[in-house]
């Protein structure tokens, strides 16, 4: 569905859902990420998680969702404070990610590990995680629908797609052909000067609101 806010910004998240499991000292810690789009998926998985590796220690948190207003928990689940949920948001924090959730599971080897060998462990945790899912950007894409008649939408369809131009739908009506253009943020200005070049102005494009692209980051 398009999105009604004004220019929405780019930004980070996880390309797609996935564990990592590292082991330190014979403590095994199981990194969960998830894509989640608000507060409540983030705690709906995390109970997830909690219920299902319900024998584990410890199932440490951390959340960041929303784009502009960010809205951030994390949880120790018992470590002493400030040594698993602080350092796993802030590996998220330090990556410039939202819209991600992550549950570390500790399974207690029998070796103490210390305020700061625990602090280094959950951050440690996270951080492979996410480069073992990989990260993409989500950026901002105008939606635009242009009207043609009948004789003609099918050579503005060709235009549209030769000229680099995204597609997205298409919808015959009585009247003529609604094609839904996707036009990213900093290229708005240029596709209505070649919109009215290639239709020798006959056609405008009306903004609907914005999406997004997910372009991976490597």
């Amino acid at each position: 569905m398009p999105e009604t806010s004004p220019n929405p910004p780019s930004y980070l998240t996880i390309r797609r859902a996935g564990s990592h499991e590292i082991e330190i000292r014979k403590s095994r810690f199981l990194c969960h990420l998830a894509r989640v789009a608000d507060e409540d998926e983030a705690q709906a998985f995390i109970a997830s998680v909690r219920k299902r590796f319900w024998d584990a220690r410890h199932n440490c948190t951390a959340f960041v969702v929303g784009e502009e207003h960010r809205r951030e928990r994390s949880s120790d689940d018992g470590e002493p404070s400030g040594t698993a949920g602080v350092p796993m948001l802030e590996v998220l924090r330090r990556r410039g990610l939202t819209d991600v959730v992550a549950v570390v599971t500790r399974y207690f080897g029998g070796v103490k590990l210390g305020a700061g060998g625990l602090v280094r462990a959950y951050g440690s945790s996270v951080s492979e995680a996410l480069d073992t899912v990989g990260l993409l950007e989500r950026r901002p894409v105008a939606l635009f629908s242009v009207v043609a008649d009948h004789t003609r939408a099918g050579r503005l369809e060709n235009d549209l797609r030769a000229a680099g131009h995204s597609v997205r739908d298409l919808a015959y009506e009585a009247s003529g052909v609604r094609i839904e253009v996707g036009v990213p943020a900093a290229g708005v200005t240029d596709f209505h000067a070649w919109l009215a070049e290639a239709t020798g102005g006959t056609s405008e494009a009306d903004q609907m609101g914005w999406s997004h692209v997910e372009v991976p980051v490597e």
